[in-house]
Order: structure tokens, then sequence, then C-alpha cells
């Protein structure tokens, strides 16, 4: 094999002949796959299946300075880049066709100072190593609700989850950053290192480079936390939903309670004929004391006639585990999203109507809370903006068959294009699918033109545009 045609950045193809391959292999600590290869296969496999992309170089990076080569020769070479940290994505950013693909999964170390309470995190490492690492000394970051999402996107994103109220995003809790930029420098990013690049980094996206690793403030949490499942017939929907809305007005930050709607999978603690059924859940999540977090959890657990209780103490890692087995990778995945300022009883009959139109047993709508700490940063502070969203609504499709796809995505577009009147305008780009392109710039609102600025300034090329994508100002203008 003299050359292996490659996916450019900008233009069609491009040859990489042999030796310059070999260069790159020289340089690297990781490894280079190339289709046939034995890994390859499971290397581009990310966690939403309807992705099914072929790279035609994958580099499996062991440290930064892989990733610098990486990005070096991929600049050089105008190949198309995609970067995988947890592969979680569910637009599929993280494999391209034809081009390159930056692997930092084998990237996981997590290294904690319990007495600063500072953990030092490597951008392939999964929500699971992260709580793993903080827990064995009872700290905690804020991050997501599904243990197998890389750190990395969720952070860039923004990052919400169970302790969010209390404690704020994940990126209200970043203390700094460093990133390979598009030239293949790397650079420290903090409030008095690149402030721009910092900024830009708490909710931009991977648009401005490839963090190599990250450092956060971690908060005492747990071992142990209030939590669990509330779970009402799916009949009582609109009066649990506004009993729920009521009850959170005068909730304590500490308690998080978010509400799934969705068939009853064959949970054990389930009557056997409630298997199927439909079902609304409230899931709820105390992270103080766990006398306080019985009283603040009463109002919630006394609305409406339950089919089953089961909240109680438990690991809080546990908990962060509790929704996988319901978000395995391997299923065809679409999601639409809205943020509501509030939930009127106009959003909640939108809502509860499409339940019944459910297209398979594994779709489900996802209402979260947030507010709280993450509600008292400044639209403007960082580049997410939807501080006053203090509900954000995932319709989230999920199904394994193909011949099911139209089915599925339609019910979910379906339903955002119902709620739309009565939702923010904003989103959370961490669950805007890859067909939303033009929602980017309302989901950054008056944080975008400043965005595409430093866009500009660190990759005017655009290099990085695998994600929801910031063209830089030249690339518009070429366009």
């Amino acid at each position: 094999m003299n050359s292996m045609s490659l996916t450019t950045l900008e233009r069609g193809k491009t040859t990489v002949d042999v030796a310059a391959l070999e260069a790159l292999s020289a340089q690297l600590r990781g490894t280079v796959l190339r289709e046939g290869d034995a890994a390859y296969d499971e290397a581009r496999s990310i966690w939403n299946a309807m992705i099914d992309r072929r790279p035609g170089l994958i580099v499996r990076c062991a440290g930064a300075a892989d990733v610098i080569a990486a990005v070096n020769f991929a600049r050089e070479n105008r190949l198309l880049v995609a970067v995988r940290g947890g592969g979680h994505s569910i637009a599929g950013s993280a494999v391209c066709d034809g081009g390159l693909m930056i692997d930092l999964s084998p990237m996981k170390s997590v290294r904690v100072d319990p007495a600063t309470r500072r953990a030092w995190v490597e951008p392939g490492a999964t929500l699971a190593d992260v709580d793993a690492e903080t827990q064995a000394f009872g700290l905690a970051v804020p991050t997501g609700i599904n243990s197998t999402t890389g750190i990395s996107g969720l952070t860039l994103g923004g990052g919400f989850g169970w302790i969010t109220r209390k404690f704020g995003l994940t990126i209200d809790n970043l203390l700094c950053a460093d990133v390979v930029t598009a030239d293949g420098k790397l650079l420290r990013a903090s409030q008095t290192e690149n402030p721009d690049l910092f900024w830009a980094l708490r909710g931009g996206g991977g648009n401005f480079g490839i963090v190599t690793a990250f450092e956060f403030k971690l908060h005492q949490v747990g071992p142990q936390v209030l939590s669990g499942l509330v779970v009402h017939p799916f009949a009582d929907a609109e009066n649990v939903l506004r009993e729920y809305r009521a009850a959170l007005e005068a909730a304590p930050n500490e308690l998080t309670c978010w509400v799934v709607m969705r068939q009853a999978p064959p949970l054990p603690f389930l009557p056997a004929e409630w298997h199927g059924k439909e079902v609304l859940v409230l899931a709820m999540c105390y992270c103080g004391d766990l006398q306080e977090g019985e009283k603040a959890t009463q109002r919630l657990r006394a609305i409406g006639t339950p089919i089953a209780d089961v909240v109680g103490p438990k690991p809080f890692t546990g908990w962060q585990q509790g929704f996988d087995p319901l978000l395995t990778p391997g299923a065809r995945n679409y999601w639409k999203s809205h943020d509501f300022t509030e939930l009127s009883d106009s959003a909640v009959e939108v809502v509860t109507a499409a339940i019944p139109r459910l297209p398979g047993p594994e779709c489900e709508i996802f209402i979260g809370h947030v507010g709280g700490a993450a509600g008292r940063v400044t639209a403007d502070a960082t580049a997410f903006p939807q501080r006053s969203a203090h509900y954000v609504m995932n319709v989230h499709a999920r199904w394994r068959e193909p011949e099911m796809d139209q089915a599925c995505i339609d019910w979910a577009r379906g339903l955002y294009e119902a709620a739309k009147p009565y939702a923010a305008g904003t989103a959370y780009v961490n669950f805007m699918p890859g067909d939303e392109v033009d929602r980017v710039e309302a989901a950054y609102g008056g944080n975008y033109r400043r965005l595409l600025e430093i866009k500009q300034r660190y990759d005017p090329l655009n290099l990085f545009r695998m994600n929801q994508n910031l063209r830089p100002v030249e690339t518009q203008r070429a366009a």
C-alpha cells in the first residue's frame, strides 16, 4: 500500500503517503488504527447506534504529546477531524467519515487531592471514573446522570446533574484546563491565563481546541444520599406534574427532583401488572443530611397515590449509575429538547399528550429541574447562557430496529414543535442532535457573537468543526 486517501478539511480528498503515516506513528505513545486493524471497529463505535461512520485514520492518544502530534498531522494534511472523549454525544460528533478521529478514551487518569479538594482529570475519563476516585474521599464534582458519559463532552457543553442545584454546573466548578489549539500549541486556560479561551470552553463545546486535562474543585457529598424513585400511574400525570411544580417552589438547593414519563420497564419493585404500562416517575436526590432529606422530600412523596416509593439512603456512586441500565450503548437514539423558565399548564398539557403516542417501549420524556446555584451565575459569566431556565425537557426517542427510524424521529420532532410556544428558546448543546445546526445561535443567545470572535482567534480555519459548530467569520464569508 503506497498511499491512503482521507477526507480533507475543506476540499474533496488528499493523499497521505506511507512515510507520513509512519512518521506520525513514530511520534506517538499511543497507536494508529486503519480500517482492517483488529481494534478499528471497536474504536469507531459510539453510544448512539444510529451513527455508523468510518474514519480513514484513528489516533488513540496516550497523552497530550499524542494529541499535539495528531492535531499537527491533521492540520498539515488538511484532514477532517473528529474528537472522541466518551463517545456519548447524541449528534455522533466523536466520529467522522474518511477523516482523522482523535481518540482520547485511553486517557482516563483521575487524581484527587483531598486536602485542597481538587481533582485533575484526563479527557477520556467517564463520570464513573471521576466518581470512583472522588467518592473515595467523600468528595464530588457536579456531573450528569449516566455514568458512562465522558467527562470531556459533558463539561464543555455545560454539565448538570443531581447536585447541580447545590453546587452549580460542571463548568462552574472548572478551575482550569490544558488545551491543544488548532496550531498545535498547548495552552493553559483559567481565570488568569488565556481568560477568553477559558470563558469559551465553559459551554462552548469542542470548538476551540482539545482539552487534555481538567482541574475541578470538589465538594463534600455522601458517601450516602437520600435518593430513589416514586412511580405514579400515568393517568394521574397532569395532577402530579402540577403538584410537583408547586412543591419545587420551596425546595432547598440540596434537593433535586426530575420527571421521567415512559412505559414502565420490568423493575423488581414494580408489580408485574405495571410492566410495559405508561407511568410517571419522580426521581429525586437530596445531597445533604439524611434526616433533613426525609423532611425535604416529604411533600413530593405525598403527591397522589404512587405505585411504588423506593426513596431511601443509597451510596452516591450507586445513584449516579442508577439510570445506566436504561441508557446502554447499542440502541438507536434521537433527541429533541427545550428549556423552560416555568412549567406552565399549557406545557404540561402538550407534554403529557405525547405519552399515549409513544412509538416504542424505550422512548421517554425527561424533565430536569435545575436553577439553584446554577441560576445564580450571570448569563455572560460563561459561554453557557441559559441560567434562568429552571426546567430542561429532553424528548428521548430510543429504539432498536432501523425500520422504526422515521416513526421515532417524527414523534420527537412533533412534541418539540408542539412545545415550542411555551419554551425559552435556548437549548442545551449536549442534548442537540446533529441536524440542529440552525439552533446553534439561539442556544448561545447573547454570548454567540463573542464566541465567534474567540473561535476566529483560536481556530480560524475551523479545524474543530465536528460539534455544534461556531463557524469563524472568515469561513462564513468564504461559504
